[in-house]
């Protein structure tokens, strides 16, 4: 399905099952200015979703945000989608001598119960994906994705079946496409086994991670790796399922993007999600092989404790979906501040900073790294805090900013009206600012 161009360089799209797709153009893409605060502002109901989100200007890119942009690296979802949604028979974790056992062993013996097979299926199709279980009521976290079938349908019919080989209907609780994360509640009396947290603020490059999911639909699979980078950022399609009611306050720029995409099961624009709409979304990148069918699994420390929700991987140059050691999850903080969010609430809160932003390296003579300051909203949390336009923001809250995504995903990964520290160089002169945030709606 990719393909390599005449200069030798991989291109990357969105994976689809079965056929094939025209990968985008070999030209590097143009300087982008994202519209961060007050184009397209997402909108959550419960088991509802309207296609309003906040994008960047261009369509679906599939290049990976940070330092390889326009280098080859394409980031897609990785629910499994086909025609018809099935999970293999249940697998548990076989431990044939209990004398040589490792940690890997350990950490998906401790686990497994905790993580679903999540099985999904509407007019547009079918799926299959992984969650993992948030508590002993039967709430189960998973990608948004997922469960629209990667935003084709709000009214999907979902099961879920857990590692003793038990299936149960499910509800959507809440969406949140802004970070790609959705709720579910099973029907059913468990029990039910939650999955234990860690702090995800307190990982190091190099820890050991374990994923544990359901790829290409075969439940119990264990992978191992390690955390290869943090803090980074990708952009990736937009999950958003279409509000059946028509509406639709969302900007559908984007008609110069020289990208084509496919959303994983074959879909054309009008039967799915709007090609334009993207996220950025912050996440751990990890070397652990996740596939399709992986996404909304766990992704574990050495002690068995949810670090992150996997979500998608980047395939380079002659394959298709598959891993190629390219991996990435939701960090455990914000997935567990959202799931909160959405059980309590049926919606989760984001940062609004209210400016308009772009890659402070794509601007002329540009000599630093950041996300330049386009503009900046009256009245909005970027005026009050003190930014101004043309400032570059190089540190928010403590996490380096390299581009217009970085900005973007970290103003979104925090809570609306939570105060931030922002750093900015302003006419080559570093200068910290104190900025309480807005908050999406």
């Amino acid at each position: 399905m990719t393909e390599n161009n005449d200069k030798g360089v991989p291109e990357y799209f969105f994976p689809k099952v079965g056929e094939g797709t025209t990968p985008p153009p070999a030209s590097p893409v143009p300087e982008q200015v994202i519209p961060e605060t007050f184009v397209g502002p997402a909108r959550v109901q419960a088991g509802k979703q309207n296609k309003a989100l906040p994008l960047v200007a261009v369509a679906v890119a599939a290049a990976l945000v940070g330092g390889i942009a326009g280098a080859g690296a394409a980031v897609f979802f990785t629910g499994q989608n086909s025609t018809t949604a099935t999970p293999s028979a249940v697998q548990g974790i076989t431990i044939n001598d209990t004398d040589d056992v490792n940690a890997v062993t350990a950490v998906a013996a401790k686990a497994s119960p905790s993580v679903v097979t999540i099985s999904v299926t509407g007019d547009a199709g079918a799926g299959t994906g992984s969650g993992v279980i948030l508590n002993e009521e039967g709430y189960v976290l998973t990608n948004n994705h997922v469960v629209t079938l990667d935003g084709a349908s709000n009214t999907a019919d979902i099961t879920v079946q857990d590692n003793e080989g038990n299936i149960y209907p499910a509800t959507i609780v809440g969406t949140d496409p802004t970070v790609d994360m959705a709720v579910l509640k099973i029907k059913g009396t468990g029990p039910f086994i939650p999955i234990e947290w860690a702090d995800s603020s307190k990982l190091n490059v190099g820890d050991l991670t374990i994923a544990l999911g359901a790829p290409l639909g075969l439940a119990g699979t264990v992978t191992t790796g390690i955390v290869s980078a943090l803090n980074r950022s990708i952009q990736v399609a937009s999950s958003a399922a279409p509000d059946s009611s028509g509406s639709d306050s969302g900007n559908s720029g984007g008609s110069d993007n020289p990208f084509n995409f496919d959303f994983g099961q074959g879909l054309t624009p009008s039967q799915g999600q709007s090609q334009s709409a993207a996220i950025s979304i912050p996440v751990i990148q990890t070397d652990a092989a996740i596939n399709p069918g992986n996404s909304g699994g766990a992704l574990l420390d050495s002690k068995g404790r949810l670090i992150g929700i996997n979500v998608a991987i980047a395939s380079a140059g002659g394959s298709e979906a598959g891993s190629i050691g390219v991996g990435f999850a939701l960090p455990s903080n914000l997935a567990k501040r959202v799931s909160t969010e959405l059980i309590e609430n049926q919606k989760a809160s984001h940062g609004l900073l209210g400016a308009q932003v772009s890659d402070a390296a794509a601007k002329d003579g540009s000599t630093a790294v950041g996300a330049y300051i386009e503009e900046v909203v009256d009245g909005g949390a970027a005026q009050k805090g003190g930014i101004k336009a043309g400032d570059i923001v190089t540190q928010f809250n403590g996490v380096r900013i390299t581009d217009a995504n970085d900005l973007t995903a970290q103003v979104r990964y925090a809570p609306g009206g939570s105060d931030a520290t922002v750093v900015v160089n302003r006419g080559g002169k570093t200068q910290t600012l104190k900025v309480q945030l807005g908050t999406l709606s």
